[in-house]
């Protein structure tokens, strides 16, 4: 054998072998425009709208079913999110907004009502309800894909990201949809704290805790929800945190404590042994007394039951150990303080304090930056949902609600479920050229179409302050744009596609008042339409803009404001059946504030009407222009219509009052209707 073919051989295998590899590696890797990233509701929501509108996806999940998170938490099984089938009403879109589970989609009946009818529904049937979603749509999910490093690729023509799987398989895609949700559960350090059990391990069994004193760091629904489950086993649940308990009923936040989980609260106010208690828990200290117990006879220790103290932080000397377990009883706080709150020790003490985004698998070349609030919990992302730093990359779902933490629905599915078709609405302008949807409606239809999104809309109404309808004016006709990201309003024409004319818009948005009242209390409720601004509870805002306002603006406007202040403003006074359709309360104020806005008389008129003022006047109201005087006829008003709009013919004028930059087909003879015709009107000029 020569010399030199052992080792040609050798490298020859090598190469094979590398060759192979790379082959292998190549052929392993998938290629998307898109990629989802998690098979939960947030997930499977943007996988619908992008099969619908049949562009290269797929959705990669980690689990072996959709709604994995759901399988688990909450960990005693009981949804907290309302499933009210029963409305009285047939309408989808109005039903939507007492439903806070089901998807959007075009199936009517592709509904969480199939798989429960409980008001409050068992978590398990979450995931059936996913699962179902998933098939009957034929999405395109793969399952047990454990995506463990994400990373961006720059080119010369465009940004990829690149998904690295647990066996090392890769997925690229030119658009990265994060739907991963919150599952990492937040931790705080202190001293003591690996004395303490997490709500992910805990166990649910209530006879678990019989007889036994309990503290449960947190007090949001976790905490609470795990109160609730012991509360008749346990000797005693006291609950700590760093600020008091925040009521969904007083803050019109979902994610705050729900009635569903306040029998906790009784309890205290009615001194049952339970209590609530605030202090930072970085001041904590959890620690085990040192063992004092008297040997039995035959010199055995007694047997006993691990008792925890809860003490403040500057009283035990050897608080610079992580586990302070050797405290001495004059190290305790009762003993400095004899009226200490939590001088009695507890038998176990558990952690309730959320959960936090998986920054982990992002490689720093891809990883959006911590946010601003929620204490840093979540993603940091742009007014459309984009990770900041991280063109490209959008992030759905829960781990979204940093655009609107505490203020609105954006971290649940009733409202996170609008703001992923509204993100898939930016991405079809962006990538593939298609206008944000539009209606494009008569300016005497308006009105109409205002309130009757105002009375059934469920995107604006769930996503209050945060998605609301913008409204083009074009003189004589209107486009109507539904659901845009109001934080994004500077962004408007380059991420919807539509151009603001010297006409201006109007921004429909639902919001509360602001003012802090008692919300049981007499008075709690705003009736008289001439104080609409006054409305404390949920109401429509109509804002009049004659250009779009700037990032500036955006960011200085007035505190507790979703917009900044406009040109006019209109409130309709709230109503106790959220429908707004009174003709003197609701409707006669919003007519005169949008007449004000088009500069023009939006009434509508019978045949004989339009035919009269066609004889005296030069150009009759704009409601007989486009319909009796353009051949297209009238048809019999009805009975509320006759009653709002039919005021009798236009009152005849002499002079042609209007501005330079009025459109020709609207009429002179009309003046603007001012603030003295509706005091839920408010003029800034």
């Amino acid at each position: 054998m020569e010399p030199g073919l052992p080792c040609f051989i050798f490298f020859t295998l090598v190469g094979f072998v590398f060759t192979s590899f790379n082959d292998f590696h190549r052929n392993n890797t998938q290629h998307h425009d898109y990629c989802v990233l998690g098979a939960g509701p947030a997930g499977l929501q943007m996988g619908y709208f992008l099969s619908k509108a049949k562009r290269d996806y797929i959705i990669l999940e980690r689990n072996s079913g959709p709604g994995s998170f759901f399988k688990k938490y909450p960990r005693h099984r009981k949804l907290i999110s309302i499933n009210k089938i029963h409305t009285g009403r047939r309408n989808r879109e109005f039903n939507l907004r007492h439903d806070w589970n089901s998807l959007l989609s075009d199936r009517p009946d592709l509904l969480f009502k199939r798989v429960s009818s409980e008001f409050y529904p068992p978590a398990d049937k979450l995931p059936l309800y996913l699962s179902m979603f998933e098939k009957e749509l034929g999405l395109k999910v793969q399952y047990r894909v454990d995506v463990g490093r994400i990373r961006a690729v720059e080119s010369a023509a465009e940004r990829s990201y690149i998904l690295t799987d647990q066996q090392g398989g890769d997925y690229t895609c030119r658009v990265l949809l994060v739907a991963t949700g919150l599952w990492v559960p937040q931790v705080v350090e202190f001293v003591g704290s690996d004395l303490v059990e997490g709500y992910e391990s805990i166990s649910t069994n209530p006879e678990d805790y019989k007889d036994q004193a309990v503290l449960i760091l947190g007090k949001g629904n976790s905490a609470f929800e795990t109160a609730q489950s012991i509360i008749g086993t346990a000797s005693r649940v006291h609950m700590l945190s760093s600020s008091p308990v925040r009521l969904a009923w007083q803050t019109h936040y979902v994610g705050d404590l729900r009635a569903v989980n306040n029998e906790l609260i009784d309890t205290y106010q009615l001194k049952s042994l339970d209590g609530l208690v605030e202090a930072r828990l970085e001041k904590i200290v959890i620690a085990e007394r040192k063992d004092q117990s008297k040997r039995a006879p035959g010199g055995k220790k007694k047997a006993k039951r691990r008792q925890f103290y809860l003490m403040l932080k500057k009283y035990p000397q050897n608080s610079h150990d992580k586990n302070s377990s050797g405290v001495t009883q004059e190290e305790l706080s009762g003993y400095i303080i004899d009226n200490f709150p939590m001088r009695k020790p507890y038998d176990r003490v558990i952690r309730c304090l959320g959960f936090r985004f998986n920054f982990s698998i992002f490689d720093s070349s891809a990883s959006p930056p911590n946010s601003e609030n929620a204490k840093g919990r979540l993603p940091g992302i742009t007014a459309w949902y984009e990770g900041k730093d991280s063109p490209g990359l959008f992030v759905l779902g829960t781990a979204s609600h940093s655009r609107d933490y505490r203020a609105s629905a954006g971290g649940f599915i009733h409202g996170f479920r609008y703001t992923a078709r509204a993100v898939h609405r930016v991405l079809e302008h962006r990538y593939h050229g298609n206008a944000w949807p539009s209606i494009n409606l008569s300016t005497t239809q308006l009105l109409s179409w205002i309130l009757k999104r105002i009375s059934e809309a469920s995107g604006p109404y769930q996503m209050f302050e945060v998605v609301g309808d913008v409204i083009l004016l074009q003189g004589p006709r209107c486009e109507y744009v539904e659901e845009f990201l109001l934080q994004a309003l500077p962004q408007f024409s380059s991420l919807s596609g539509h151009q603001v004319s010297r006409h201006g818009f109007i921004v429909l948005v639902m919001q509360y008042g602001k003012k802090k009242i008692d919300y049981l209390g007499r008075g709690r409720a705003e009736t008289d339409w001439t104080k609409a601004w006054k409305s404390n509870f949920l109401h429509p805002v109509l804002y009049y803009y004659d250009r779009l306002p700037t990032e500036e603006e955006m960011s200085m406007r007035p505190h507790g404001w979703p917009l900044p202040r406009p040109r006019a403003i209109h409130h309709m006074v709230e109503d106790f059946l959220t429908e707004w359709d009174g003709p003197l309360s609701h409707i006669q104020p919003l007519r005169h504030f949008l007449e004000h806005c088009v500069q023009t008389d939006l009434r509508a008129f019978y045949a004989e009407s339009c035919f009269r003022a066609a004889l005296t006047h030069r150009k009759p109201p704009l409601f007989c222009q486009q319909g009796y005087l353009n051949r297209q006829g009238l048809s019999r008003n009805t009975q509320l219509l006759q009653h709002v709009f039919d005021n009798g013919p236009p009152r005849p004028q002499h002079h042609d009052a209007g501005t330079s930059d009025a459109n020709p087909a609207f009429p002179s003879y009309l003046a603007p209707a001012g603030a003295c015709l509706s005091s839920g009107l408010k003029l800034d000029f």
